[in-house]
């Protein structure tokens, strides 16, 4: 009986992936005891006899997944968390078939068990599935009572929605001399700057003109993934293409503006993760 439910668990999940739909999207037929607007996410489906108590979709968010005795790795991108309660009258399945039936089903579509481990009558599996260009972590948490977790991060960046403001950028050079500019977007080991960066250059461009005698130089920082002397020469082009952009682009007399390239050496976050890394990607704008 415990063969047959953990097959017809994994021919579903396998239609699921011939289908091809967005991970935002339900597959799964439901139940009528689904909360309100609850739907499974569509990387799996659930264990037969179970219904939805409650679920969260959050579009950007971090979870903490554990990956060996003692050790986590955060992994930030869209949250999906679903708490599953049994159906009254089912035969409850153990907390272990429960978590070996989410892993045999990743197993079955490339996934891979990163880590599995017992913990106050509860067993836990942290799974890890990459399709395509989609990198997808899952944390089962199975009990024999009934109940069931999942949280599952489809791992993406941050959309940067705040960019940089002329009044702030102003404010901050006047009090510390330098200012993180928010909202200048490159491609990964490319100095173009990209189009969705225009609203930040128009407020380089607002702040300077509002400060005619202010000048600064233009400095690029990366991480420190790759070898010095190319982060160096990255972090120079990427700065010499803001320069270029509020000169030749936007009218800014180029006396006022000197590029540079710091590359790696002046980080502000560590580059031990890719949060941190992210931080120190960045332009800043510094008084002359």
């Amino acid at each position: 009986m415990k063969e047959e439910v953990g097959l017809k668990f994994i021919l579903f999940i396998l239609l699921s992936i011939l289908l091809a739909a967005p991970l935002h999207q339900a597959l799964a037929a439901g139940d009528p005891q689904d909360c309100k607007g609850c739907k499974d996410p569509a990387l799996f489906s659930r264990m037969p006899g179970f219904h939805i108590y409650n679920r969260q979709d959050i579009e950007f968010d971090r979870f903490e997944f554990p990956v060996a005795p003692g050790k986590s790795q955060n992994v930030e991108g869209r949250h999906y968390y679903v708490n599953y309660y049994a159906n009254e009258g089912i035969k409850l399945p153990s907390a272990l078939q429960i978590v070996r039936n989410y892993v045999n089903a990743a197993s079955a579509i490339g996934g891979k068990e990163i880590y599995e481990y017992e913990d106050g009558g509860n067993e836990y599996a942290t799974i890890k599935v990459v399709k395509g260009d989609a990198e997808i972590w899952a944390q089962v948490e199975g009990a024999g009572n009934g109940m069931y977790k999942i949280n599952i991060i489809e791992k993406q960046k941050m959309k940067q929605e705040v960019v940089a403001n002329a009044e702030a950028l102003a404010a901050n050079i006047n009090e510390t001399g330098r200012s993180v500019v928010q909202g200048i977007y490159f491609d990964t080991d490319k100095a173009e700057i990209k189009p969705e960066s225009a609203p930040a250059i128009s407020e380089i461009v607002k702040m300077l003109r509002a400060n005619p005698t202010l000048k600064v130089y233009v400095v690029g920082h990366t991480d420190n993934v790759g070898t010095f002397d190319h982060n160096i020469k990255l972090s120079r082009d990427r700065a010499a293409a803001v320069v270029y952009a509020l000169a030749k682009k936007n009218g800014i007399s180029d006396s006022r503006l000197t590029s540079f390239g710091a590359g790696p050496t002046s980080p502000v976050a560590s580059n031990k993760s890719e949060e941190g890394r992210a931080k120190n990607r960045r332009v800043e704008l510094v008084a002359q």
